[in-house]
């Protein structure tokens, strides 16, 4: 069976880091959870940290947070599906939103349960995925401030994750400037500019963050420990907080080119190989793993001689080329995986967690 490590040391090393950095600069953040796939065990793990807050875009994830701490402040960090509204107010402290519809669901829901539920109202910056109109924003607000039970508790902004859209000072200002607007023209107070996220966090070292800005949600630089604005590994974080291992099911030396009329794979691939390649052979080691479970363009062997030759739904084929190392059937070859790796590794239920 495949293993994925958390490896707590660099998690801790990393959350203290950003921590002490994100206060020094006088910002709220926000742990994001959602790699983690609602795993108890590396849920734990994190609320040990004592974060001030968690997020996550799934309300089950969010009900298994509150299990292990009801304490803990979650915010639920998508638009919330109509049909999942009594569960968000439920589990979610704070909601992101952008359909005015759903938040008068939202505000029934919360006079139903007897709570005041927050909310971050969201707007588009150039990205194209969640966000009010910038045109709409005032009138957005303006129906919103109208509503029992919801408390607004900041305005939002996501950029990088669908078109890779970057950050900007320019941009961030523009979020800045509409929470200003809004407090004055409804002499309300907005508490949270949440325009941060793991690839605005550059632009506070390049001293290019507009002062507005005091609410980051972050992920994948606290588990990768990546500069995701310049796509790097970060000089101040640890690397690999999760590896990657899977057991060797089988090793044999094998031509390296098939033989026979060629189809196409389980994917729809299609293959041609070298000639220079035929009647050549290497030692082939087929993993407990597959595509079920990862893509194998995100994993990346800690024995640099190894290669990928390919893979099937529950099985990922290697080349081990003359077997220097003498590795054998019930061995264990150690992956390293960014952050769509670890992503899939996590909702695979075929793949055991650990936690070292």
């Amino acid at each position: 069976m495949a293993v994925i490590t958390l490896h707590k040391e660099r998690l801790q090393y990393n959350f203290e880091r950003l921590d002490y950095f994100f206060n020094a600069k006088g910002i709220q953040w926000s742990v994001v959870t959602k790699m983690l796939c609602g795993n108890e065990l590396f849920l734990k793990e994190i609320l040990k940290l004592n974060p001030q807050q968690v997020c996550d875009s799934r309300v089950s994830n969010l009900k298994v947070i509150k299990k292990i701490n009801p304490n803990i402040e979650t915010i639920y960090i998508k638009p919330t599906p109509k049909r999942s509204v009594a569960s968000v107010v439920k589990y979610a402290d704070i909601s992101m939103n952008t359909d005015i519809n759903t938040i008068k669901l939202l505000s029934h829901e919360a006079q139903k349960q007897n709570k005041i539920h927050k909310i971050i109202i969201m707007i588009e910056l150039g990205e194209l995925r969640e966000g009010v109109m910038r045109e709409d924003v005032v009138s957005f607000y303006n129906e919103v401030f109208q509503l029992n039970n919801i408390e607004v508790v900041g305005i939002g902004t996501n950029l990088s994750c669908l078109y890779g859209v970057l950050p900007s000072t320019d941009k961030l200002i523009q979020l800045t400037l509409y929470k200003q607007l809004i407090e004055a023209k409804f002499n309300r107070k907005i508490p949270f500019v949440s325009g941060g996220s793991s690839v605005t966090i550059p632009l506070i070292f390049q001293h290019k963050l507009p002062a507005g800005i005091n609410h980051f949600r972050v992920g994948e630089t606290l588990y990768q420990g990546t500069d995701v604005y310049n796509d790097t590994p970060s000089k101040l974080l640890k690397q690999n907080v999760f590896t990657l291992k899977a057991e060797i099911i089988e090793l044999i030396e094998k031509p390296k080119v098939p033989e026979g009329d060629f189809g196409s794979n389980v994917e729809g691939k299609t293959f041609s190989f070298d000639e220079k390649e035929i009647g050549r052979t290497s030692f082939r080691a087929i993993l407990d793993l597959g595509i079920l479970d990862v893509d194998q363009s995100n994993i990346f062997p800690k024995d640099k001689n190894i290669e990928f030759f390919g893979a099937s739904s529950d099985m990922i084929i290697v080349d081990l080329q003359t077997n220097k190392k003498k590795y054998k059937v019930g061995d264990y070859l150690e992956f390293s995986l960014n952050y769509m790796g670890a992503l899939r590794a996590m909702n695979s239920s075929y793949i055991e967690k650990v936690v070292q």
